[in-house]
């Protein structure tokens, strides 16, 4: 989704299906069709589109090895403009035609308007610095985070940890370290470019190692932060 220029609500007006040569390359378990649609709304784009659309689809089929009806349903699409071709559209991988629910374009939408915002969440690129400072008692401490983003934007995570409670994590974009943010929330953008950017492994090249016991304990956290996040979908 991130990497379509154009989101485009629409409603499938025609759907032929594509054979014999211009159709050999298609993925087993998929049929290629021409889709016209009509646009009923334009969630992302720089310029204004053509209310009717056409653009090639390889359709998954369903359990039974057939193709879904396609006229008249509802998608939404994750395309790129054809060049010299405003009424053609390129869907940017094999599953930019989605059939439309409510709660996927309120997702769409929601991630659309994090994406264009001033403020948006950079893209994770890597870790940088990794530290646990131990607290006063036993089983406290923080460990601190630094993150490296493709816009070199400062990112960064605090896991804190007190004596018979859960550890807990926060994240913070900008200069100042700031644990009232709290964590990543899930279905945010912010939540994917953590849970996506992120990883597996803290580097070891991050920790410092002068204090072994202290960099068990960094490790440990940053594994905390990634089972909470979840899988990158």
């Amino acid at each position: 989704m991130l990497a379509a220029p154009l989101i485009i609500d629409a409603r499938i007006r025609s759907a032929v299906r594509i054979k014999g040569e211009e159709a050999v390359n298609v993925p087993p378990g998929r049929m290629r069709f021409y889709v016209e649609v009509d646009v009923l709304a334009l969630i992302r784009g720089a310029d204004s589109v053509p209310l009717r659309l056409g653009y090639v689809a390889d359709v998954a089929l369903d359990a039974r090895g057939k193709a879904p009806r396609l006229k008249k349903d509802r998608v939404l699409l994750f395309a790129r403009p054809v060049a010299s071709r405003r009424d053609q559209v390129q869907l940017v991988d094999p599953d930019g035609q989605r059939f439309w629910s409510a709660e996927l374009d309120a997702f769409v939408r929601g991630i659309t308007r994090e994406v264009l915002a001033a403020d948006a969440p950079p893209a994770v690129t890597g870790v940088g610095n990794a530290f646990h400072v131990p607290g006063s008692l036993p089983g406290e401490g923080e460990t601190q985070i630094f993150l490296q983003t493709a816009n070199n934007a400062p990112v960064s995570l605090q896991i804190l940890r007190r004596p018979g409670e859960q550890p807990r994590w926060s994240v913070s974009l900008g200069d100042i370290v700031d644990e009232s943010g709290g964590a990543a929330r899930p279905g945010t953008l912010l939540w994917y470019r953590l849970a996506c950017g992120l990883p597996r492994d803290l580097p070891a090249t991050s920790i410092d190692s002068g204090d072994a016991a202290s960099a068990v304990i960094a490790r440990e956290d940053y594994q905390f932060v990634l089972q909470s996040l979840g899988p990158c979908q």
